[in-house]
């Protein structure tokens, strides 16, 4: 889905946007921004005299005329501007309706019999079975199996993902396909509540809201609004005094091209497309206030567990006892571990098999009795051809020799330790009643990941690792993660009083995870990103959900949202600096007849007062075009303090917003001139 992007001008987005531009001259649409709305006011007030002057067939009529229709111009392409974002989310919810078609559901009664029902009949707690090549009829947990499930028309990533009963892989998603065995799904959601209606509501930016600072922003702009109307309204009586005054056509204009209007056109289009940016990275975000957040983070907390490590256990290493060759241990924990199918026995199979060659073997065939782990003995293990094979906990293991009359090597035991100290869990390997060796597991850091943390680093954010884990492995998995610190022995409450204490001393706090004890954390955080993989709670507590469970997208997430930032500051600062050269393009014009020391100040050299304010207002409006999209691409993002952020700002939109506006200006008047229209 939001991985494949629509061209910025794809045409089928072009057509609805020129369409939505006229819906949006509502008034009561264009009231929620303030700048845009004063200058629809204007243009509403200028056609009404254009109209009384045309029936009159007053002169400059051409004039008048043309000021009016670039004036509408100017609210049109704002609007287009605005329309333009939101047509990209909603083309991205088309794809995603496809996905939301109506389905067939398997409910099951009380008696474990099942009955056919649409999928819009279920409600929330309903049972339902889901079988290979099925859609899941709605969102849900599965409470019974283990399947593989397609969610391509959710996340467009074609790899089969497995979905479990019991852990933090029990999530599902309606609309999604069981590609192989079968599922019992508790539905947790009712109709027009799930997590796919949500996403469609989220990406058409139907319930975007202004962030804090966007309305703050929203009141700069009214407040200069507001000073420059006063302005513009208390020239008149100076002009008149004058003996040049102003016609309302002129004056509407200059009030146009002094207020920020370019911001004003583009600041909602600016908030849209970053949210719209996140989709493109399979990241839906629940607000913009979000999105705004993520570009200030200052810390960053990451649960170990299926977010820094891949989230079960694996076979690293084989430590032979004294006497004992690599290939003897191999072949013991192997047998021992063949019909074991937990992820740490099946890694304990594929060690054996890729370091020494050793190929599973039948035990069926082989008359061989299954000895299963068993939470009293902490052992698990396999008799056959004579040979008793347990392997378990060392100090199960060490009881288990002693009973038998045999005794753990000092070697063996020293291999424990060490891999106890670098954070791993050792198993022991023993046959009748001697120790072969152990098996070394470890969590496995997720490839890439120390490198990303790195990038975190040199942004000026700080990464703690949480989990549940003993310090001592919780420090070796840090260090390998390269995270700068770590909570170990973690409960829900210590997660959320760690992110209280960081907030209490300013700063902003992100927090990754997916487990339905991360909640509580994702809740409290500014900005919670939820895997998609995990549990529901989790999506519904965090205020981002990450379509591809990829953690480390947080960089993606915080790059994002400080460009949204950068965006938004370097076009007010480019809006602010225009003004300037509009003014030195419009109130020369104005006064020089009468004062002629003024046209030292006409530094642009503009023919008449009628084609500098035509000149401007036509700037004025084809500028906000021309800035769509840097609006929706966003201004490139590149590490930096705020300081050299403000330096780069004021050089390039700062000195450039003056200098275009004097350029095109020119341009534009010669050829009005050139053409005849002033």
């Amino acid at each position: 889905m939001a991985g494949k992007s629509k061209s910025l001008w794809d045409a089928k987005i072009v057509r609805r946007a020129l369409v939505d531009s006229l819906i949006k001259l509502d008034p009561r649409k264009m009231m929620r921004n303030p700048v845009m709305f004063v200058v629809e006011v204007g243009s509403v007030v200028t056609t009404l005299l254009l109209v009384r002057d045309a029936v009159a067939h007053k002169p400059g009529f051409g004039f008048d005329l043309q000021i009016t229709l670039w004036l509408w111009f100017t609210v049109l392409f704002a609007n287009f501007a605005e329309a333009m974002a939101e047509g990209r989310g909603k083309a991205q919810a088309e794809t995603l309706r496809r996905a939301k078609a109506e389905t067939v559901a398997n409910r099951l009664l009380p008696d474990g019999s099942t009955e056919s029902v649409a999928g819009s009949k279920l409600r929330a707690g309903d049972m339902v079975l889901v079988i290979a090549g099925e859609i899941i009829p709605g969102d849900g947990e599965v409470v019974n199996g283990v399947a593989s499930v397609d969610e391509s028309a959710i996340t467009g990533e074609s790899a089969p993902v497995i979905r479990e009963a019991g852990g933090d892989r029990s999530a599902v998603t309606g609309g999604t396909r069981v590609l192989s065995d079968q599922i019992k799904v508790k539905i947790t959601s009712n109709p027009g509540e799930t997590f796919l209606d949500r996403m469609i509501a989220l990406v058409e930016g139907a319930e975007r809201q202004k962030t804090p600072n966007e309305i703050a922003l929203n009141i700069l702009l009214a407040g200069l609004t507001v000073i420059f109307l006063l302005a513009v309204v208390t020239l008149q009586p100076f002009a008149i005094y004058s003996g040049t005054p102003q016609t309302i056509f002129v004056l509407v204009s200059l009030l146009v091209c002094l207020i920020p209007t370019t911001i004003g056109a583009l600041l909602s289009a600016i908030g849209i497309a970053g949210m719209d940016r996140l989709v493109q990275h399979n990241v839906l975000a629940m607000s913009g206030r979000a999105v705004e957040a993520a570009g200030d983070v200052n810390t960053l907390l990451l649960d170990k567990t299926g977010t820094i490590t891949l989230g079960n256990r694996q076979a690293t290493d084989f430590i032979a006892a004294p006497g004992v060759s690599n290939d003897q241990l191999a072949d013991a924990a192997q047998l021992s571990s063949l019909p074991d199918e937990t992820p740490e026995g099946r890694s304990i199979v594929v060690l054996a098999k890729e370091k020494y060659g050793l190929r599973g073997r039948d035990l069926a065939t082989m008359q061989a009795q299954f000895v299963p782990f068993s939470a009293q003995t902490r052992m698990s293990g396999v008799d056959l051809d004579g040979r008793v094979i347990r392997k378990g906990a060392a100090d199960a293991i060490e009881k288990y020799l002693g009973d038998l009359g045999g005794k753990m090597p000092s070697e063996v035991r020293a291999a424990v330790e060490t891999i106890a100290r670098s954070g791993g869990t050792p198993l022991v390997v023993a046959e009748n009643n001697r120790a072969l060796g152990v098996i070394q597991l470890k969590d496995i850091v997720k490839g890439g990941i120390r490198e990303r943390f790195a990038q975190l680093r040199s942004m000026g954010i700080r990464t703690v690792m949480i989990t549940g884990d003993n310090p001592l492995t919780a420090a070796a998995i840090a260090r390998e993660a390269g995270v700068d610190d770590f909570l170990a022995q973690a409960t829900p409450k210590d997660k959320m009083d760690l992110i209280k204490k960081e907030q209490s001393e300013g700063k902003l706090v992100a927090m990754t995870g997916d487990g339905t004890n991360d909640a509580p954390a994702l809740a409290q955080a500014d900005v919670g990103v939820a895997m998609n993989t995990g549990t529901q709670a989790a999506k519904e507590a965090g205020n981002m959900v990450d379509l591809d469970s990829n953690p480390t997208k947080l960089l993606e997430i915080v790059e994002i949202g400080k460009q949204l930032l950068m965006t938004r500051g370097s076009l007010t600062t480019f809006s602010i600096a225009n003004d300037v050269a509009k003014y030195f393009a419009i109130i020369p014009a104005m006064f020089a007849g009468t004062f002629p020391v003024l046209n030292t100040l006409n530094i642009m050299r503009l023919a008449t007062p009628q084609s500098a304010v035509l000149s401007a207002v036509i700037f004025n409006a084809l500028i906000i075009v021309a800035l769509i999209p840097l609006a929706l691409r966003g201004v490139q993002y590149k590490a930096m303090s705020a300081d050299a952020l403000l330096r780069r700002n004021l050089l390039i939109y700062g000195v450039g917003g003056v200098i275009v506006p004097f350029l095109g200006i020119k341009l534009i008047d010669l050829l009005v001139r050139a053409v005849g229209l002033a």
